[in-house]
């Protein structure tokens, strides 16, 4: 029994390095749409996504929460802090209750996913910035949420197909 818990740990731990990785790499991308700053692809999601699918909730959140401060603390600063934060709590959310329900695939709940996530960001920049005008940037993460939600949703569908639970 201990060592399950202990491979299960090991493979956390993975995903977790996985998914500052890709948050990493996706630093070093060039603007995906220079007219529209802020727009990101979210490649640490694959990582996410694939625990929620094979571990559950609580420990997709663990991995997201250690990533999130982890990443914020080695190449953030306050602020994306706190819009990281909140994009990840909404995000996971309301991805976890979609996956609950069983009638979306890992696509559909990426998709609601990285909308949400934006959203969650959104809220924080009104908060902070005090202004309601850059709600209407939404608009533009909402589309740049589904493509990406699509492409992560794809991703950590197929890792889910191909590394099979009984392993880890």
């Amino acid at each position: 029994m201990r060592s399950k818990s202990v491979r299960r740990l090991v493979f956390l731990a993975v995903c977790t390095s996985v998914a500052m990785v890709l948050s990493y790499m996706e630093l070093l991308l060039p603007p995906i749409f220079a007219a529209v700053p802020g727009i990101k692809i979210g490649l640490a999601n694959v990582a996410i996504l694939f625990v929620l699918y094979r571990y559950g909730v609580w420990y997709a959140a663990a991995v997201s929460a250690v990533r999130v401060v982890l990443v914020a603390i080695l190449f953030g600063n306050p602020m994306t802090f706190a819009y990281s934060v909140a994009g990840a709590i909404l995000s996971l959310t309301v991805m976890a209750l979609l996956r609950a329900t069983g009638k979306f695939s890992s696509v559909g709940v990426s998709v609601v996913g990285g909308i949400t996530h934006n959203l969650g960001q959104i809220g924080v920049a009104m908060v902070l910035l005090e202004t309601m005008e850059i709600g209407y940037y939404m608009i533009a993460l909402a589309v740049s949420g589904t493509v990406s939600g699509i492409l992560v949703g794809l991703a950590g569908g197929y890792l889910v197909k191909r590394i099979p639970l009984g392993k880890f």
